[in-house]
């Protein structure tokens, strides 16, 4: 059997405490190790170092960066360009890869044809056992079925270099994945499934934690004008309810608009359209979970909240990128 070849981690964190399970979990897979672990320190300012130690055997192995807090795709971006190996695989700090993910990396590897340009592996979502999910649990376990995740996600180096890698204009940890896998496959480059799997635990999060997602809006609309809008169906991506979100958010300010003008039947109906389309949304995000009363008042609240919130992202998208043009490289 012919040597696997060399790859090369690269790991994004802003010093979350998850930091160290991961590198726990990467020194503790057996097989083929990886020839260097690039931790890329991407706080905005530093206040002490980072939990390497518990990259035990690979402690070594382990260089870091630091980007200065300029998001994570320009932290892979600082990583992936000081790679020397065929292979770089993009690992977030809050995963934990399996005892057999190295040897499973290995065969995907092996196995790749020269036209394949990248290679992801299987995310799996611990969910509690003993209740339903919150809708915190179950967005989080979308990553399961998710496409091109870079929660751990390996690509050719030659591959990012032929595209210029990630496009740092996502500023989250929001479609650059998808944005990067769209351009390399337009490269000429196919992508596929690997065999290795890596766990991706659900991290705390409070009750308004769904209100910050929204940003996510604006990328959406980078999206549109970097691929076109048929981008939702190339990069096999959920469309989202931002439809009905400017629904609702129009019915609200057309109600208000009429109130003032004194139109009361109208102000009325759209009230009324108003109240269904937040009610349904509260009832589609508190019928699937545990229907706690914690749970309920946080479904309530951030369903008021976020219909107007993704309308202002998308809003605010529209205005940014409007004059927004593709990257060199392989478009």
């Amino acid at each position: 059997m012919s040597p696997a070849p060399a790859y090369s981690v690269v790991v994004p964190t802003v010093g979350r405490p998850c930091l160290a399970e991961c590198l726990r979990a990467l020194a503790a897979a057996d097989g083929h190790p990886p020839h260097e672990v690039i931790v890329v320190d991407d706080r905005p300012a530093p206040d002490g170092g980072l939990p390497l130690e518990p990259a035990g055997l690979l402690l070594d192995r382990v260089r870091t960066l630091r980007t200065g807090g300029r998001g994570p795709a320009a932290a892979r971006n600082a990583g992936w360009r000081t790679v020397r190996t065929p292979w770089t695989v993009f690992l977030d700090d809050d995963v934990q890869v399996l005892s057999d993910w190295s040897r499973l990396l290995a065969e995907d590897l092996r196995a790749a044809g020269e036209d394949v340009g990248g290679i992801q592996g299987r995310l799996r979502v611990p969910l509690p056992l003993d209740r339903r999910p919150t809708d915190w649990e179950r967005n989080t376990a979308g990553l399961e079925n998710a496409a091109w995740a870079t929660a751990d996600m390996a690509y050719r180096t030659a591959a990012l270099t032929r595209v210029d890698g990630f496009d740092e204009r996502f500023p989250r940890a929001f479609r650059e994945d998808a944005d990067l896998a769209l351009r390399v496959q337009r490269a000429g480059w196919t992508l596929s499934r690997g065999s290795r799997i890596t766990c991706h635990p659900v991290r705390p999060a409070h009750w308004w934690a769904s209100l910050p997602v929204q940003r996510g809006n604006a990328d959406d609309v980078l999206m549109n004008r970097l691929h076109g809008r048929d981008w939702w169906t190339r990069a096999q991506a959920p469309r989202g309810r931002l439809p009905r979100h400017l629904a609702v958010t129009g019915a609200a300010l057309a109600a208000a608009s009429c109130a003032l003008a004194g139109r009361r039947r109208t102000a009325v109906a759209l009230g009324a359209l108003w109240t269904l389309g937040t009610a349904e949304f509260a009832l589609a995000r508190i019928l699937p979970g545990p229907r706690t009363a914690r749970e309920i008042a946080g479904m309530l609240g951030t369903s008021i909240l976020i219909p107007p919130l993704a309308a202002r992202h998308w809003l605010r998208g529209v205005i940014r990128h409007r004059h927004a043009a593709p990257l060199g490289g392989g478009r």
